[in-house]
């Protein structure tokens, strides 16, 4: 009895926020027919587009309260209101998600008083649930109906507010846009770094190798001792331009992923982090199966740029990485224990997490207030 009371009380309050957004709606008409008016007499042109960044305002405000009674986000969709009154106006005329507001907003006058049906029912459910409170196994049957009218009313906001086949191609058209151009500049600033490491690195090592195996080739016949001496030194040479080489394939996808695997790589990633690391795996050993390399070397790299992270601005003494095998792809989380205020402009290779992820699909979420924890969490799909 006590678990139907509090459910039929959070019902009502859905109910009575969505009567006054309803109410606020009523009030609201006026502004929109002002600016519908002020367009077709061309003196108030610029009110349209307000008026239609002041309705996603409101329809973005229902879609939260309606995914916290239902705990399921409703996406939205929107064209970019930019550019000229002109084009304002013509983008807000011809953006679907602007009918799909206005649907909801004329079908929410009649709905969206539910609450004067469920204000009744508590009388009668104070009678009748009372009465069946006392007699053994039975049931409470007037207030699962508030309950019932909050899941109606939200039911009817989720099918009216969700955006049109046409607005969610028109955002993924929009996204897949983004994601390829952040694809082409992480491209294209890897190749740079390669191209910088291999020119300051392993190329000025192996030029001056070449210098010393000349010198040691004219001195061997006259003087034998410098001829080994540049020798040792050809030698030491080749051994750094071997291991500056090593340090640029792993740049590009680490052997030790492809020779024990993404945790048996993580593992040794963690125990040469310098910091305290544990890692958690759920899912990805009990059968041997592997994702694909690129999403195998995409988790690599975003718990080695978080480790380092870590490490270096921080200040925290330990983190824990979790990789689990979700139904979709795999996830990735590192949370450190350090001060948190990770700042995504300052160069901390968070930009570069984002574009590496974004880059197969996938989603990043950071989380680092003052005080810390932060937290990196990465989602990349994959078919196992």
């Amino acid at each position: 009895m006590g678990n139907s009371v509090r459910d039929a009380g959070r019902a009502t309050r859905h109910l009575a926020v969505a009567a006054a957004m309803t109410f606020g709606l009523w009030l609201f008409t006026t502004v929109l027919l002002i600016a519908v008016f002020g367009t077709l007499l061309v003196v108030g042109a610029w009110l349209l587009p307000e008026a239609v960044l002041l309705v996603r305002r409101i329809a973005g405000a229902k879609r939260q309260l309606t995914a916290r009674w239902t705990g399921q986000r409703i996406p939205e969709a929107y064209l970019p209101l930019t550019g000229t009154v002109r084009e304002r106006v013509r983008t807000a005329v011809r953006d679907p998600g602007t009918r799909t507001d206005l649907r909801w907003m004329f079908a929410a006058y009649v709905y969206g008083v539910l609450v004067v049906v469920a204000v009744p029912l508590w009388p009668v459910a104070l009678v009748v649930d009372g009465v069946r409170a006392g007699l053994p196994r039975a049931r409470p049957l007037v207030l699962p109906l508030i309950v019932r009218l909050a899941d109606l009313e939200a039911d009817w906001s989720t099918a009216l507010l969700k955006p049109s086949p046409a607005a969610q191609l028109s955002a993924r058209v929009e996204e897949l846009a983004a994601t390829r151009a952040d694809a082409i500049a992480a491209h294209g600033a890897e190749l740079r770094r390669i191209e910088r490491d291999l020119h300051d690195g392993a190329q000025a090592n192996l030029v001056a190798l070449s210098m010393r195996i000349g010198l040691a080739k004219r001195a061997y016949d006259r003087d034998p001792d410098t001829a080994r001496r540049l020798l040792d030194e050809a030698q030491a040479q080749a051994e750094q331009a071997l291991t500056e080489l090593r340090h640029v394939v792993r740049g590009i996808h680490p052997p030790i992923l492809t020779d024990r695997g993404l945790v048996g790589a993580v593992r040794a990633l963690a125990a040469v982090s310098g910091l305290r690391v544990g890692v958690e795996v759920a899912g990805l050993e009990d059968d041997g199966v592997r994702a694909p390399a690129a999403v195998e070397a995409a988790a690599y790299f975003v718990i080695a740029e978080a480790l380092t992270n870590a490490a270096k601005y921080s200040g925290a003494p330990g983190a824990a990485v979790r990789l689990e095998r979700v139904r979709r792809g795999l996830l990735v989380r590192v949370a450190d224990e350090g001060g948190g205020g990770a700042d995504e402009t300052a160069g901390s290779g968070l930009v570069g997490i984002r574009r590496r992820v974004a880059a197969l699909d996938g989603t990043v979420e950071i989380s680092s207030p003052p005080g810390g924890p932060t937290v990196v969490e990465a989602r990349l799909p994959c078919v196992w």
